[in-house]
């Protein structure tokens, strides 16, 4: 699949971020509802999908050990670990990190 999403959606590619979206958008619609896949007895995954009947209820608020450093993920995605700075994803803002002290070092490890 992503062979064929790359030659199909990216190239050559778009003139900005959300015409390649777009093309994105378009290439995954055919993909799961129009083309039939061999795997699938000539089927599309959208003919045969369905939803789970399990709701999801998200995971456990994790618990680190007490002598773990934990830090929080700035808005823009980035982890800032002593002098260090390490970027992410703006995806995870808001999310907890942690760093347990390395067995092989005399320091902490990210």
């Amino acid at each position: 699949m992503h062979l064929t999403l790359k030659q199909e959606a990216t190239k050559p590619a778009a003139g900005n971020v959300l015409q390649q979206q777009a093309r994105f958008g378009a290439f995954m619609a055919c993909f799961n509802h129009e083309r039939p896949h061999q795997a699938l007895a000539m089927k599309a995954p959208g003919d045969l999908y369905t939803r789970s009947p399990r709701p999801y209820a998200g995971l456990a608020p994790l618990a680190y050990p007490l002598d773990d450093r934990t830090g929080t993920v700035t808005h823009c995605g980035r982890i800032c670990y002593k002098s260090r700075k390490v970027n992410l994803s703006q995806v995870f803002a808001g999310q907890t990190w942690a760093s347990s002290r390395s067995t092989t070092t005399s320091g902490w490890s990210p």
